[in-house]
């Protein structure tokens, strides 16, 4: 009767650790950052797949969708990556996956380790948890070593950093890429918001790349207009004195690429003044 025992639960332990299910357990860290996912990580054919989420945010790819073909972007690389296919193209040439991406639950899962390592990454395994150590972000040959965000309520202030290389490059990025053409300077603009009478610009945030000194690299101020019929939005660069024009969506995208580097543990604050 015992052996009976015995061989029924060494069945379900051999079900249970060989089941996608027993994969929830998996952790994700990137630059020693527990990442929090919308989907369980499972492990399929002895490979780590990762909601496509985990890949685009935090190490930084842009994702284009096309009915059922995803396409990764970063710097000089391209990935095309198709649903229940094993084949991908890598800068043009196609290789074969040993996972093909599928969907669950309305996610898509993605090896973790091909689209990493391909991305330039370090990934390591050990005791359930899956390190990914991110290739540095640069500007101009500089390494960066912080996002500093500061923005003003009411009463006070808040001044935080984020570390998160993918977030930083996708957050710089957007600025460069959403700009529009340059204009001239508004005739009054302040970061006090109870100041500004209509027609004029007030400052909702400043964005400055630092780099491992904690000198600026490159900085960002982005400005809204008080008292218009519509959102119209400015970024000014103080290096150059240059200002552009900049729509509210792209605002937005910065705002949530800012938000979600906070969930995932990214941000610290520095400072917090307001009451």
């Amino acid at each position: 009767m015992k052996k009976i025992i015995s061989s029924i639960f060494l069945v379900l332990v051999l079900i249970l650790t060989s089941s996608p299910s027993y994969a929830a357990t998996i952790q994700i860290k990137v630059d020693g950052v527990t990442i929090a996912t919308d989907a369980h990580p499972e492990v399929k054919n002895n490979r780590t797949m990762v909601p496509l989420r985990v890949i685009s945010e935090n190490l930084g790819a842009q994702v284009h969708w096309s009915n059922s073909q995803v396409t990764l972007t970063k710097n000089d690389m391209k990935v095309i990556l198709k649903l229940n296919s094993n084949k991908v193209v890598k800068n043009g040439k196609t290789e074969l996956l040993d996972v093909k991406p599928y969907m669950k639950n309305n996610r898509t899962l993605v090896p973790m380790r091909f689209i990493a390592e391909t991305f330039g990454n370090i990934v390591d395994y050990k005791n359930g948890t899956v390190s990914i150590g991110t290739k540095p972000f640069t500007i101009d040959g500089v390494i960066v070593s912080a996002l500093q965000h500061e923005y003003h309520l009411v009463m006070g202030g808040v001044v935080e950093q984020s570390n998160g290389n993918g977030y930083n490059e996708s957050i710089y990025n957007t600025f460069v890429e959403k700009k529009g053409s340059k204009v001239k300077a508004p005739a009054n603009y302040t970061w006090d918001f109870h100041n500004v009478s209509a027609g004029d610009y007030y400052k909702n945030a400043q964005y400055d790349f630092l780099d491992q000194e904690g000198n600026s690299i490159k900085r960002f101020d982005l400005y809204s207009l008080r008292g218009s019929g519509h959102l119209e939005v400015l970024v000014h660069e103080p290096t150059e004195n240059q200002w552009y024009l900049f729509s509210e969506p792209a605002q937005q995208s910065i705002y949530q690429l800012f938000n979600r580097a906070t969930e995932n543990g990214f941000v610290t604050v520095i400072s917090n003044t307001a009451p």
